[in-house]
């Protein structure tokens, strides 16, 4: 079978004239595209120069560090995982299962062995040390209680005892006997030989004592105390005209070092204030001939001639320096930094979006 197509009228449409009029018969249209799209202008020279600089310098640039880029990527797809295989299967399983063999030799050749030993010199050392030696003093504890603590606590009790009944007691009342004889035969003898026998003739002699004192000591004490009355009388009135004497003396030879003390002090006062007011006197006359002239000087010079020069050189800098600087800001402004923005966007921009597409376009870029 061929494939056959039917003959079919042509649809009714416009003739050629009218097909032709929409291209001058509607000029409005063109200018509503013409406004939407307006026409490249055309750059000038110092545009293309730029953009060639741009091309030549930054795109090699661009090239060769997404080059690098995607060779770093390429190696790290082709080389990191066999590189982390092989170390965990040549480097970490062999040092884990080297570990692992090593742990298992320590713990039987080495742990389990001392384990085994410490146990077994622990119960010999137990067995064949220990228990004996706690029997033995066990043993020596028994014989010791038995032969030695109860014979000595037995014949200390005997002792105490015997202490007690044979020397104790018998001294307790050999004590008493001798008390009492004593209290009988010698106290109460010599305490009536006291009383009856000593007492009247010390008590008469007491009472001779005291009369002959009276009588021939206190009174004649007495009679010569008034007869000296009037000489010890004399002796204080001499004593005490003695005593102002001194006194006068003693105050008078203060007052004169104290005269002596204040005339030096008032004489080191009337320096000290003299020096001072001489000093005083040399200052104001400084200040008045020196100081004040040489302030006076360098005021009218400060007014008359550093402040007009400094206020010279700010109406300079105002005039001059101000405006030139406010110039160079306006014309940067207008100048350069409309030109290296219209660079960035026109020209490096371009280059870098031109340099993505061409690594996109090789597969050097995803």
């Amino acid at each position: 079978m061929t494939d056959h197509h039917p003959l079919r009228p042509p649809l009714p449409g416009p003739s050629v004239e009218h097909r032709a009029a929409p291209t001058t018969a509607h000029p409005a249209g063109d200018q509503l595209s013409a406004t939407a799209q307006p026409p490249a202008v055309a750059l000038p020279l110092v545009a293309a120069v730029a953009r060639g600089a741009a091309l030549v310098v930054v795109l090699p640039v661009r090239l060769l560090w997404e080059l690098i880029a995607a060779a770093g990527r390429l190696l790290h797809r082709l080389c990191w995982p066999p590189l982390l295989w092989c170390a965990r299967h040549l480097v970490w399983l062999p040092l884990v299962w080297m570990g692992r063999g090593v742990a298992w030799v320590a713990r039987t050749v080495v742990w389990l062995p001392l384990v085994w030993l410490g146990r077994g010199v622990a119960w010999v050392a137990r067995t064949v040390v220990w228990l004996p030696l706690v029997w033995l003093g066990r043993a020596l504890a028994w014989v010791a209680r038995t032969v030695v603590w109860l014979p000595l606590v037995w014949l200390g009790r005997a002792l105490a005892w015997v202490a007690r009944t044979v020397v104790w007691l018998p001294l307790v009342w050999l004590a008493s006997a001798l008390a009492w004889l004593a209290r009988t035969v010698i106290w109460l003898p010599l305490v009536w030989l006291a009383r009856r026998g000593l007492r009247p003739p010390l008590v008469a002699l007491g009472r001779a004592l005291a009369w002959l004192a009276e009588h021939l000591v206190l009174r004649p004490l007495s009679w010569l105390g008034a007869a000296l009355t009037p000489v010890g009388r004399l002796l204080r009135r001499a004593v005490g005209v003695l005593d102002r004497a001194l006194s006068a003396a003693f105050v008078g030879f203060l007052r004169g070092v104290w005269w002596l003390i204040s005339g030096a002090g008032r004489l080191v006062v009337a320096a000290v204030l003299g020096a001072w007011r001489t000093a005083g006197w040399v200052l104001r006359q400084l200040y008045r001939l020196v100081v004040r002239p040489l302030g006076t000087a360098l005021g009218w010079l400060w007014r008359h001639t550093v402040r007009p020069l400094l206020r010279g050189v700010r109406w300079v800098w105002s005039v001059t320096v101000v405006p030139v600087a406010r110039g160079l800001r306006a014309v940067w402004r207008a100048t350069v930094a409309p030109v290296a923005r219209w660079v960035r966007q026109s020209v490096l921009d371009p280059a870098r979006l031109g340099a993505r597409e061409v690594l996109t376009a090789l597969g050097l870029r995803r």
